[in-house]
């Protein structure tokens, strides 16, 4: 399998370089150059097949033989370590919780992925490899983590200082070993250009990737979500509709990748907070950048989404085409706080910000009488501890995840400018 840069001004590369290097040296993200579906028995035969079959039908092609077939498997097997329920919510909603990872976020799958990948083209490499990430709040943890002790890896994290939770930040500033965290003045997409301009940095000696879901082995893996949705629900539920809580916009983009491999989903709604850039674009046809605002669901304030150019390219970058399978919206922190309120009234689940976010995705779009939605809950509750109790009459029990973490010292490198990266980096 090849992929190119979606600026078109990179030669074609293969997954491990895709990996090593992280972004093009056009600065573009990078792109599979085909997509074959999936075979129509297996999709009508899900139900027979184990997470980890299913993992592995999904991915295959996108690795190729580059990684062999027994250690992909061994791969997805580490991955895919822990399970991701189903839970009705509402007489034609639920949530698909994929929060019972090590850190409980939606990206540990992505994160534990591509460390192994990267771990493996590593192996017979004396040299070391320094992964950039930038985080709004949960990418961090899940790196931080699914990088610990890797061989060969260095990981450095740049985070916006006192624009993520106090759990999510001990996440990632609280593990040593192999792992730095960089506190940022500035918001995530200061992060994220500064992650870039490393990459294009001629002076930096240092062989650099990244770990946001700009790299396609953090970015692919999270189809395999709504492949384990679509065993769990098809033979109930025929036409699904999912509400994807959307900051960069990979969970989503890797959801209609699925589709694309041939899982049955009618429609997508990309639910974001007051950050509206794509909610904007699809009304007006004019894709706007802006700085991102601070909100109660941090993990998506984000003013320029990486991903969706490459939404953009699975629709051929055809607005019309893309608006018949596709809709986004976006939400205030108060109508996300009445949401919390209402769902766990009505049902009793207490949901985080994001998720309540994207149960008001569902919502907006207006299920029909035959539709079914989902919406993902990317993060347990105790990651925004402070929000759920303030908003919940509920007092939320510390997983024991969290437990071994949440008394740790911080150990965080201050960062004003991209010359601070810089200057790390050169050491």
């Amino acid at each position: 399998m090849n992929y190119y840069s979606l600026h078109h001004k990179s030669p074609k590369t293969t997954f491990k370089n895709a990996v090593v290097e992280g972004l093009a040296k056009d600065r573009g993200i990078y792109f599979p150059e085909n997509i074959t579906p999936l075979p129509k028995d297996f999709i009508n035969n899900i139900s027979e097949y184990s997470n980890h079959e299913i993992a592995f039908e999904a991915i295959k092609q996108f690795v190729g033989d580059e990684i062999p077939t027994e250690k992909l498997k061994e791969i997805i097997a580490e991955t895919v370590s822990f399970d991701f329920p189903v839970v009705k919510v509402d007489d034609n909603i639920a949530s698909l919780e994929l929060f019972h990872g090590p850190t409980m976020a939606f990206k540990d799958v992505g994160a534990k992925f591509m460390a192994k990948c990267l771990e493996y083209f590593n192996k017979d490499n004396d040299d070391e490899v320094t992964v950039l990430v930038a985080t709004s709040g949960d990418t961090g943890g899940a790196v931080a983590n699914g990088f610990l002790g890797a061989k060969g890896v260095n990981v450095v994290i740049l985070y916006p200082s006192g624009k993520v939770s106090d759990i999510q930040e001990k996440q990632l500033t609280t593990l040593g070993q192999n792992i730095t965290a960089l506190e940022v003045d500035g918001v995530f997409d200061d992060c994220q250009d500064m992650v870039k301009t490393a990459f294009l940095d001629k002076e930096i000696q240092r062989t650099l990737t990244s770990a946001n879901s700009i790299n396609v082995a953090r970015w692919l893996p999270q189809m395999f979500y709504f492949f384990f949705a679509y065993k769990a629900l098809h033979k109930q539920h025929k036409n699904l509709v999912f509400s994807v809580p959307s900051g960069n916009f990979g969970n989503i983009c890797a959801g209609i990748m699925a589709q694309k491999l041939g899982l049955p989903i009618k429609h997508f709604v990309a639910s974001t907070n007051i950050n509206d850039t794509v909610p904007n674009f699809l009304v007006d046809g004019i894709y706007q950048p802006k700085p991102s605002k601070a909100t109660i669901s941090n993990a998506m304030d984000v003013g320029n989404p990486s991903n969706f150019i490459r939404i953009r390219e699975l629709f051929n970058n055809d607005l019309d085409t893309l608006k018949s399978a596709f809709s986004s919206y976006s939400f205030t922190d108060d109508e996300t706080r009445e949401t919390m309120k209402s769902i766990y009234k009505n049902s009793g689940y207490v949901a985080d910000p994001h998720g309540a976010v994207g149960y008001l995705g569902l919502k907006k779009h207006g299920l029909k009488e035959n539709e079914f939605g989902v919406f993902l809950e990317t993060a347990h509750p105790v990651k925004f501890l402070d929000v759920v109790e303030e908003t919940l009459p509920v007092k939320v029990e510390i997983p024991e995840q969290i437990q071994k973490v949440i008394n740790n010292k911080k150990v965080a490198i201050k960062a004003s400018s991209y010359e601070d990266l810089k200057a790390y980096l050169m050491q």
